[in-house]
């Protein structure tokens, strides 16, 4: 019988843990290609042979998605299999209209086929959308676990934007790691709040791998999810976080849809900021996807710093980057505290440069703040040239940070920089400390 000829459609995260956990070792697979989008500069270089085993000692070509069809027939492809997240199911089966069209078969990979066992407990925290607030409800599970002595590890989903071998195991326990890895401002955001609690955060690309060395320093795993997936490992508590100001995309997003139909618990975010038409509507998707989990609505509040500084004056508002780009959000929590503080905002989109105006023509919807790219040093240099060029043309007295990093360390600009945070805060009974402590 011969090999399966199979292409992976990835963006440089589930789709290398797919092919590790089901593809690498199984002799009736011959996986010919991964192709790659959302993610800037991941597409023409290889996934390493050392990584990918004895099979692919050349290891394997990542590919731009936009070049499917000819892959397909190029490379006589039998199957393409789909493992990136956040897009809207209309989205997945375009996708698999064009796979099919040109011959091939199209696969999606579940939870039975690609989460890992564990030797110790765990709990995952996952969302229906970026966005959502996935990291300030991991910090609040991992505060939780340790006020009842417990040593917690986090493990987040990848983010391998460098060289992937050297990325296979990273572990982060000191604001120095984030150097040593180089890491992107992406990165950056999810990793530096775990560090700055005093937490320890591992990510990479083999999380086999990652997971037996998290264990040896571990009672808990707190797996800490990425855009909208399920969780690479098996966990014994799931935890869905939903968002009422995007009512309705927890049930129309893939695999969005498939976190909060697993979920034990889900949380409510940003009751606080939503419509109640729109909780409504969202308490009504999860009581007839899900009746048995335990519901949470929660808020969360926003800590400006200085804010008097910033009360009433003219701000460039810079906000989580993937926030706004895949996850499809307009504003973030930088506008909120802006309006709060009565500050006029300015838009830096007609002084955008390079890659920065690139990511204002490709995500439309971020008209009025600048969402904080840097997967790269010359992304994070377009960054900083587009800040000070809005500064000077614009007489800005100050730019308003939300994203979760000290942006400050990174890009420096010639007016002061001011940020704004923001933490889980559960409005309503059980919390989430509770449903640990029952866990």
């Amino acid at each position: 019988m011969s090999e399966k000829r199979v292409v992976i459609l990835g963006a440089a995260g589930r789709d290398f843990h797919n092919f590790l956990v089901a593809y690498r070792d199984d002799p009736n697979t011959r996986v010919v290609a991964f192709t790659a989008t959302q993610i800037p500069d991941i597409a023409g270089r290889k996934f390493p042979a050392a990584l990918a085993g004895s099979r692919y000692p050349e290891g394997i070509p990542i590919e731009p998605e936009e070049n499917l069809e000819k892959l397909i027939h190029d490379l006589k492809v039998d199957e393409c299999s789909f493992a990136y997240s956040d897009v809207p199911h209309e989205y997945v089966m375009h996708l698999a209209s064009r796979v099919m069209a040109a011959g091939a078969s199209f696969k999606l990979q579940g939870p039975n086929d690609t989460m890992i066992k564990a030797n110790v407990p765990v709990i995952s925290v996952c969302a229906v959308r970026t966005g959502c607030g996935k990291s300030q409800t991991s910090r609040r599970v991992v505060r939780a676990l340790r006020a009842r002595g417990r040593r917690v590890v986090a493990i987040r989903h990848p983010m391998p934007y460098g060289n992937l071998e050297e990325q296979a195991v990273q572990r982060y326990a000191t604001m120095a790691d984030m150097d040593r890895y180089k890491c992107t401002i992406e990165e950056r955001e999810e990793y530096e709040p775990h560090v700055a609690a005093g937490a320890v955060i591992y990510a990479g690309v083999d999380y086999k791998r990652i997971l037996e060395q998290a264990e040896k320093e571990a009672d808990v795993i707190l797996w800490d999810g990425g855009n909208n997936d399920f969780s690479f490992y098996k966990a014994d508590l799931e935890i869905a976080v939903v968002d009422p100001l995007r009512p309705g995309h927890e049930v129309s997003y893939h695999p969005g849809e498939t976190v909060l139909r697993r979920a034990h618990v889900v949380v409510v975010n940003k009751v606080k900021q939503a419509k109640k038409q729109d909780i409504d509507t969202v308490l009504a998707n999860i009581a007839r996807v899900n009746p048995k989990a335990t519901v949470i609505q929660a808020a969360s509040p926003i800590t400006v710093a200085d804010a008097d500084k910033v009360r009433g004056k003219r701000v460039i508002v810079v906000e989580d980057g993937p926030t706004l780009t895949h996850g499809g959000m307009a504003i973030g929590a930088g506008w909120v505290a802006a309006q709060d503080l009565g500050a006029t905002v300015v838009s830096p989109r007609k002084y955008a440069v390079d890659t920065i105006k690139f990511t204002y023509e490709k995500y439309g919807q971020t008209e009025k703040v600048l969402p904080a790219m840097g997967y790269s040093a010359k992304q994070l240099a377009d960054l900083q040239a587009t800040i000070q060029k809005t500064i000077d043309a614009e007489n800005v007295d100050y730019v308003l940070s939300a994203t979760p990093i000290d942006l400050a360390k990174l890009v420096k600009v010639s007016k002061p920089m001011v940020r704004a945070t923001y933490e889980l805060e559960e409005l309503t009974k059980p919390d989430l400390a509770e449903l640990v402590a029952k866990f």
